[in-house]
């Protein structure tokens, strides 16, 4: 049986807030690359969902997804996907990465 992955309005948004802020504080000199950077997070998780890589999300990060992905996007950026799954189907609520304020507490 085939997946269906359901991405919630905030995550969009958190990924269009993050395209914006990697272009304005020239992380990458043209917005096409920052857009590739945004498409590999939707690759990774459309590839990797269904498999048992997730972890089970800590209690404060529980409102955000029962369970959470972790992607390395660089040596020095990990990104952390929060969802939800009953059986094949899947909804991506949240996102944050180890630059945040909330990443420790993801050790």
């Amino acid at each position: 049986m085939e997946e269906i992955i359901i991405f919630s309005d905030e995550f969009h948004e958190s990924i269009e807030e993050l395209i914006q802020i990697l272009f304005e504080e020239n992380y990458f000199g043209f917005k096409i690359d920052c857009d590739h950077y945004a498409d590999k997070i939707y690759e990774f998780i459309e590839n990797s969902i269904n498999f048992p890589i997730s972890k089970n999300s800590p209690v404060k990060f529980q409102k955000h997804g029962k369970k959470y992905l972790k992607y390395t996007a660089n040596k020095s950026t990990t990104w952390y996907i929060f969802f939800d799954q009953k059986g094949n189907q899947f909804i991506v609520n949240h996102i944050l990465n180890n630059h945040s304020q909330d990443f420790p507490e993801l050790l």
